[in-house]
């Protein structure tokens, strides 16, 4: 057995050598890595792929820019952005080459000893970030930047009750799926989450008559934990008047903000951080996905001086082993350098409101038979379908016109579109070309009846967020 485990990962080792393969490669990779995922993964995800693309067995091999490859040299352009976290662009040279500088001289920290570019990257967020955050703890991931930040807030508030929003998502591991919504994810494991309150989303009513029902019973909410826009809930923008409200609720209750920009941050949608388009101030952030630029698994939560005191003392009462290491440092560093150098939060809002211009004329014919809306901020869209079955018809057409886009964890009915934010003007006449393309043939399939000049109303802006995210839950 060990025999055939030398030889077979120094075979793997040979492969991952290489640039390119021959023919027969190609084809062994591909059966292999299906029957390595159907055997050793979980054949569900295959079933998954099945339902979203015409080639479920295509294997990614290479990626640049706004594009991916896959292994039989097809490339596509990349709608999806790894569920966001190609901000500035597959591979980009300055965040490759500073975590290659980096892993010349040393990849992993000691644990002991005090290491500098966790130390420059502190500094750099608390200068970055809105208000007076300013003591940072870095994560290897998403969910790990809400756990702590869940930790945080009780240690400072002393309470247990947590609010989150209904169609929010912040993962999966225990402490965050307490505040994730959706039931499937968590009624097998309701015994063992948090304390945790859902309310409707942008319903400042909602979440004033909870404080107050909280502060009678004695159940005071440590934290109010909120995306800015829900990403996995359908991509659901707030009224402008909602987290300026949110953030004048918390002070009037002692209650903590924690705004969960993992999705919505580094410049995604038109703004480092989204909570700047309402120039409101979290007393928690969480940053994870593109905050690695793509290169590394990264993340972190920062807090305020007066949050991080309760830990001065026991700097060991949270801690990790590869969360803040030098590699994943020197990724978002340059991350936030690359951001900065290219104007891309300025770049994200201009490609963003362009693309959402056109993915609006290209619905209009089919709405509301087929379509129901496109909506976003920036380079965070969504394409919602009158039915889940037109969702995965459409992210299987543009799948076969070489556009990888998919639904979020809500239902199929939503598509998000999210590329990077490096993604030109040309790209995205091809990804709305194509989605023009696929409507029409659908249409005809199903013999849907177009209309030229599809009728709309006005709807309030506080209803039309209701209407949204009903339909998708």
């Amino acid at each position: 057995m060990k025999t055939n485990t030398l030889q077979e990962t120094q075979r793997i080792l040979n492969m991952i050598a290489k640039r390119d393969l021959d023919d027969d490669e190609k084809k062994q990779l591909i059966d292999e890595t299906v029957d390595n995922f159907n055997k050793y993964i979980n054949p569900g995800f295959l079933k998954y792929r099945k339902s979203f693309s015409p080639d479920y067995v295509a294997v990614e091999w290479a990626d640049s820019g706004s594009t991916f490859t896959c292994v039989k040299g097809v490339e596509y352009i990349d709608c999806l952005g790894g569920y966001g976290i190609y901000n500035v662009g597959h591979r980009h040279p300055k965040v490759m080459k500073a975590v290659t500088d980096q892993l010349q001289r040393q990849a992993l920290h000691s644990q002991e000893l005090l290491d500098p570019l966790r130390g420059y990257l502190a500094k750099i967020l608390a200068e970055l970030t809105p208000g007076n955050l300013k003591y940072a703890f870095f994560t290897n991931s998403g969910t790990e930047s809400v756990e702590g930040a869940l930790k945080m807030a009780m240690l400072a508030t002393g309470r247990r009750t947590v609010i989150a929003a209904v169609g929010g998502f912040h993962g999966k591991t225990l402490g965050s799926l307490s505040a994730t919504s959706k039931a499937v994810f968590r009624k097998p494991f309701i015994p063992s989450l948090i304390n945790m309150r859902h309310i409707p989303f942008n319903d400042l009513n909602a979440l004033e008559q909870t404080l107050a029902c909280l502060r009678f019973t004695g159940d005071d909410a440590a934290a109010v934990l909120l995306e800015p826009i829900l990403g996995e809930g359908g991509v659901i923008v707030p009224s402008d008047d909602y987290f300026p409200g949110v953030r004048r609720l918390c002070d009037k209750y002692g209650v903590l903000f924690i705004a969960d920009e993992i999705q919505t941050g580094m410049g995604r949608t038109g703004k480092m951080f989204c909570v700047e388009h309402w120039n409101v101030e979290p007393d928690i952030i969480c940053l994870g996905k593109a905050f690695g630029g793509g290169i590394m698994p990264a993340g972190a939560f920062i807090g305020s001086e007066k949050l991080w005191a309760p830990i001065f003392d026991n700097p060991f009462l949270h801690t990790t082993t590869f969360g803040g290491n030098p590699l994943a440092c020197a990724a978002a560093i340059a991350t936030i350098n690359v951001l900065l150098e290219e104007r891309l939060c300025e770049r994200s809002k201009a490609m963003g409101d362009l693309f959402l211009n056109k993915l609006k004329t290209t619905i209009k014919p089919y709405t509301p038979q087929m379509t129901v809306d496109v909506r976003g901020k920036g380079l965070m869209l969504a394409l919602e379908f009158a039915d889940t079955d037109i969702g995965f018809r459409v992210a299987k057409g543009l799948f076969r016109e070489k556009i990888l886009v998919a639904g979020t964890l809500i239902n199929a009915k939503t598509i998000r579109i999210e590329p990077p934010l490096t993604i030109t003007s040309d790209q995205i006449d091809n990804v709305t070309n194509a989605l023009s393309k696929v409507l029409k043939e659908i249409a005809d399939e199903i013999k849907i009846q177009l209309v030229d000049e599809p009728i709309t109303k006005p709807i309030p802006s506080n209803v039309l967020q209701h209407t949204v995210l009903s339909r998708q839950l």
